[in-house]
C-alpha cells in the first residue's frame, strides 16, 4: 500500500523533528516532575525540616486528590476544544502554572510548615495532571500506524532519559551554589536551601521552553471530531475500565511499575549519603548509571521487539532488573575499596531492566485505545490516559508513602550524620528488596495482556474501514 494511501486511512509517519518534538514534551516533564518525585522527600526531611511520617502522609493525601482531580481532567480534555489544538493546547494553558508550583514546592521561605507544602505540592500536581493527561493522548492522536508509534515511543523515552540524566546531576549542580565547609559543599542541610531553589527554578524553565517547543511540532490527525466529543462523560472512565481488559492489565502494570520506580528513587539519595558514605560527585555517577542505559538500549527496542515480541520484552527486561537488585543487595554488604564499583555495575544492570520494560509499557497506551474505540466507537484518549493517569499515580503514592513509612518505622534521623544498622537497612529494603517484589507481580500482570501487534493492527485497520 503506497504512502499517501496509508495516510488517509490515519497511519502517519512523522519527521525526525516530529518526533524529537514530541519526545522534548517528556523531557520537559521529567525536569520539573521527576525532580519532584526523587527529591521532594530528601528535600523536605533534610532542608525544609518536615518528619518523614508528616511527609509520607502528605503523598498519600495528594494522591487521594489526583484520584477526583484526574477523571475531571479526562474528560475535560476529551470534551474540550481549544484552539489551538485539542491535546497540545494544554501544553501552554498547563505548562505555565506547572513551573511556577514546582519552583515553590522547593522554596524554604516558610521552613518547617506543614499548610505550604500542601497547597504547593497539591497544586504542582494537579497542574501536572493538566500536562500529562493530554501529552499521553497525543501519542494516539499523531497516527495509527503500530511501528511508527514503536519508534515515536523510543524516541520520547530517549527525550524522557535524557532529562531523567539532567534530574539525577542535581547533587553536583546544587553543590554549585550551596555553602562550603572547609571546601566541600554542604547540600543536605537547612543552610542549602537557597540551592535547592535555584536548582529547580534553572530546571523549571529549561522544562518550559521544551514544552513550547513539543507544541510547536505536533499535529493532531487522529482525533473525535467535535459532535462525538460532546458526548463525552466523567463516568466514560469507569465504564471504560470496567469493559476494556486490556486496559485494565495495563492500568494495574502502571500501579506496580509505578510505584517500583517510586520507591528506588526516593530512597536512592538517602542509600547514597548513609549506607555508602558518596559525595555529590558519586551520588551523580551513581545516578547517571541509572538512566544511560537508556541511550544504549531504548533505540534497539523496535528490533529487539520483533525479534522476541511484546511479553518477551518485558520478561526479559524486568527479569533483568530483578537480578540488578540482587546484584546490589549482596555488593552493598562488602566492606572494600570495590564496594562502590561494584554497586555502579550493579546499578548499571538493574537500570537496563528497569528503563526498556518501563518505557515500552507506553506503547500499550495508543492500543488500549484502539481497542476501546473498536468496541464501543468512541475514541476517549483522554479519559483513558486519564485513567492510567490515576493508577501510575497510584504507583507513585506508595512510592512516596512506603519510604516515609519505613523510615519512619526505622528510626531514621536526618540530624544523625550516621544512621543506625537497623535504618539502614530499611534503606537497603526500599532500595532493593521492595522493588524487586513488585516486579514480580509485574510480571505476573502483564503476562494476562492479549493484544498482540497482529491484533493492533488489524483493529486499527477496520476502525479506519468503518469510518470511511
Amino acid at each position: 500500500m503506497s504512502n499517501s494511501v496509508q495516510e488517509q486511512k490515519g497511519f502517519y509517519k512523522l519527521s525526525w523533528l516530529q518526533r524529537i518534538g514530541f519526545g522534548a514534551g517528556d523531557m520537559a516533564q521529567n525536569l520539573i516532575y521527576q525532580t519532584v518525585s526523587i527529591w521532594l522527600l530528601f528535600f523536605y526531611t533534610n532542608v525544609y525540616g518536615l518528619d518523614p511520617g508528616t511527609a509520607a502522609l502528605m503523598f498519600l493525601i495528594v494522591r487521594l486528590v489526583d484520584v477526583l482531580w484526574d477523571p475531571l481532567v479526562g474528560a475535560l480534555v476529551d470534551k474540550g476544544n481549544p484552539k489551538w489544538g485539542k491535546y497540545r493546547s494544554w501544553l501552554i494553558l498547563g505548562g505555565i502554572p506547572l513551573v511556577g508550583l514546582a519552583i515553590l514546592c522547593f522554596w524554604n521561605g516558610f521552613s518547617g510548615s506543614v499548610a505550604y507544602a500542601y497547597i504547593t505540592y497539591v497544586g504542582m500536581s494537579m497542574c501536572y495532571t493538566l500536562i500529562n493527561v493530554p501529552y499521553g493522548a497525543l501519542n494516539s492522536s499523531l497516527t495509527r500506524d503500530t511501528e511508527e508509534i514503536t519508534v515515536l515511543t523510543s524516541t520520547r523515552m530517549f527525550m524522557a532519559n535524557l532529562g531523567a540524566l539532567i534530574v539525577k546531576s542535581l547533587p553536583m549542580v546544587i553543590a554549585i551554589f550551596a555553602p562550603k565547609i572547609n571546601g566541600e559543599a554542604v547540600t543536605n542541610t537547612p543552610e542549602a536551601a537557597p540551592a535547592w531553589f535555584i536548582t529547580m527554578t534553572i530546571f523549571a524553565l529549561a522544562g518550559l521552553a521544551l514544552l513550547i517547543f513539543c507544541f510547536s511540532q505536533c499535529k493532531e490527525r487522529v482525533v473525535m471530531d467535535q459532535k462525538e466529543s460532546e458526548n463525552v462523560k466523567v463516568s466514560d472512565l469507569w465504564t471504560e475500565f470496567l469493559r476494556n481488559k486490556p486496559l485494565r492489565v495495563l492500568a494495574f502494570f502502571f500501579v506496580t511499575a509505578f510505584a517500583m520506580m517510586s520507591v528506588g528513587n526516593a530512597a536512592d539519595a538517602y542509600f547514597m549519603s548513609y549506607n555508602v558514605g558518596a559525595t555529590p560527585l558519586m551520588t551523580t555517577a551513581f545516578m547517571w548509571l541509572g538512566t544511560i542505559p537508556a541511550f544504549i538500549f531504548m533505540p534497539l527496542v523496535p528490533a529487539i521487539k520483533r525479534k522476541i515480541g511484546k511479553k518477551g520484552m518485558f520478561y526479559l527486561f524486568l527479569g533483568t532488573a530483578i537480578v540488578g537488585m540482587a546484584m546490589m543487595y549482596t555488593f552493598v554488604q562488602i566492606e572494600s575499596l570495590k564496594q562502590f564499583s561494584l554497586l555502579c555495575v550493579a546499578q548499571f544492570v538493574k537500570s537496563t531492566g528497569v528503563i526498556v520494560a518501563t518505557g515500552y509499557m507506553w506503547v500499550l497506551v495508543p492500543e488500549v485505545v484502539s481497542y476501546g474505540e473498536y468496541t464501543s466507537g468512541k475514541r476517549i484518549a483522554g479519559i483513558v490516559n486519564a485513567l492510567t493517569g490515576i493508577f501510575f499515580k497510584a504507583g507513585m503514592a506508595l512510592g512516596g508513602v512506603v519510604p516515609g513509612l519505613v523510615l519512619a518505622w526505622v528510626g531514621f534521623n536526618a540530624e544523625l550524620p550516621q544512621q543506625t544498622a537497623l535504618a539502614e537497612q530499611g534503606i537497603l529494603w526500599l532500595v532493593c528488596v521492595i522493588p524487586a517484589i513488585l516486579l514480580v507481580l509485574a510480571m505476573y500482570i502483564i503476562s494476562k495482556y492479549e493484544l498482540s501487534d497482529e491484533v493492533v493492527e488489524k483493529i486499527n485497520r477496520e476502525i479506519e474501514q468503518r469510518s470511511k
